[in-house]
């Protein structure tokens, strides 16, 4: 049941963004939250009923243009703030748990510099680590497109050191590089942080490249990048609505590969071993100066791979699905030769080398159908789920993941972000989850952009759920 409920609605300018990632301490038991529309930190504090109460604001306008995530360890409030000019390098600003700018041993001032768009920071389970995403992402001329890197923070000196992907420059089979005149570097946009038990080791998701970084965080050194494969919608298994013009749930194959490309990704141990869980959210590079979005129905299909062009070209079919023009021509004749779809519709377990274990193939897909028939791969607009509205895109688009464990069992919870709602798998296996339940809190609770598992003690525990819709 839902315990603690606040919204910022009122206080947004823009009714949105004000409220996308938060983090718990347990030692001042508050949650501190992004808002990017008022560029401030919310605080809220948490009684043991699970109520919230306004705790105050951090102000960060003197910091850059907005915070991007945030992250707790002891007595310290991390914040990801991008800079004012988004492709030039942003900032990880500290405080302490009362808001107030950190004073710590070895670090003049409370400002340590990151790279371009810091996306995503968090500590290591040691609190010895602290690691940013830095996305790197173009202007919307795509005429400066800055590097993407990932800064790894030692907190026993506060030094920054920024890992980076000169190591990669003549490419990673199976990576996605596409933007227009972009080196490998400039191409990779670093988007989430998993860190291991261990403290050793992060894996990085590259959501537009379809990849993992992995890093080690001793020597701040990319030693491997990942590209994460597809998946084949043409298989009973992975069958998917690809229209939103048909007017019913039709889940049926269809000759088309995805790319998983993870937002949120987790990470867990079972049986000694580490295992990475993804949000397989997926996203389009659509910029004024580059965009590689378009429909099936416009594209100009290969007669030999698609002889029934016209019937999967029609818009109760394959003709609204979103596709991407910067592959598919595999024999580079000037057509098609392979669709490709964007995010995997799914939760998927990698181990710890990149290679998949499995996936919850289109689960989620009929089990919303099962549940929610009459706003199935809805989106919420003037008040309702509107029937059908994201199948062309990529469904109800797995944003978020978080592990936590309750009376020995572990469990992933994973947000829907067009569709609102969280699922629930045992992951106790992670090489065999199963279907717990689905928490079905859309109307209050939409677009969930962050999840973090609160353990209370071996029994009990909150889902501390962050929407940046409904605020």
């Amino acid at each position: 049941k839902q315990i603690g409920f606040f919204t910022e609605t009122e206080k947004c300018v823009e009714k949105e963004s004000c409220t996308e990632i938060s983090a718990f301490s347990s030692k001042a038991s508050r949650i501190y939250v992004t808002n990017a529309d008022s560029n401030g930190i919310r605080m809220l504090n948490v009684a043991k009923s699970g109520a919230l109460s306004d705790a105050g604001f951090i102000d960060l306008s003197q910091y850059g243009g907005g915070p991007n995530s945030v992250t707790t360890f002891g007595d310290v409030v991390a914040v990801a703030v991008e800079a004012e000019n988004k492709q030039a390098n942003g900032s990880i600003v500290l405080f302490d748990l009362d808001g107030k700018p950190a004073k710590l041993a070895g670090l003049n001032g409370n400002v340590i510099e990151a790279g371009a768009l810091p996306d995503m920071v968090t500590f290591s389970p040691d609190g010895r680590y602290l690691v940013a995403a830095n996305e790197g992402e173009p202007n919307d001329e795509y005429t400066v497109d800055p590097v993407g890197s990932v800064t790894v923070i030692d907190t026993q000196t506060w030094t920054a050191r920024n890992a980076n992907f000169d190591a990669f420059a003549e490419g990673v089979n199976g990576v996605r590089v596409f933007g227009p005149n972009a080196s490998f570097q400039q191409d990779v946009e670093p988007e989430y942080v998993a860190i291991s038990s261990d403290s050793k080791t992060a894996w990085v998701a590259l959501q537009e490249n379809n990849a993992f970084a992995i890093v080690d965080l001793a020597s701040a050194e990319i030693t491997e990048v990942v590209g994460l494969g597809f998946k084949d919608h043409s298989k009973p298994e992975n069958a998917i609505d690809a229209s939103n013009k048909d007017g019913k749930i039709n889940i049926t194959t269809y000759p088309v590969m995805g790319m998983y490309m993870p937002d949120a990704i987790a990470s867990m141990t079972a049986n000694g071993k580490t295992y990475i869980l993804s949000a397989n959210e997926g996203d389009s590079r659509d910029y004024d100066g580059y965009s590689e979005e378009v429909r099936v129905a416009d594209l100009k299909l290969d007669p030999t791979a698609y002889p029934n062009a016209a019937e999967l070209q029609d818009k109760k079919v394959l003709g609204r699905l979103k596709t991407t023009t910067s592959m598919g021509d595999i024999d580079r004749d000037g057509d098609i030769d392979q669709i490709f779809s964007y995010g995997g519709r799914s939760f998927t377990v990698w181990n710890a080398e990149g290679e998949m274990v499995w996936d919850s193939a289109n689960q989620f897909a009929k089990k919303m159908a099962e549940l929610r028939p009459n706003d199935f791969n809805g989106q919420l607009e003037d008040g309702k789920y509107q029937m059908d509205d994201r199948s062309d895109d990529k469904g109800g688009e797995p944003e978020s993941v978080t592990v936590g464990t309750l009376n020995d069992r572990q469990y992933a919870f994973i947000g829907q972000e067009r569709t609102g709602g969280i699922f629930v798998y045992d992951v106790t296996n992670p090489e065999s989850p199963s279907y717990v339940q689905f928490i079905n809190n859309a109307m209050d609770n939409v677009s969930p952009e962050g999840l973090s598992f609160i353990s209370r003690d071996a029994n009990t525990g909150w889902l501390m759920i962050s929407s940046e819709m409904s605020n």
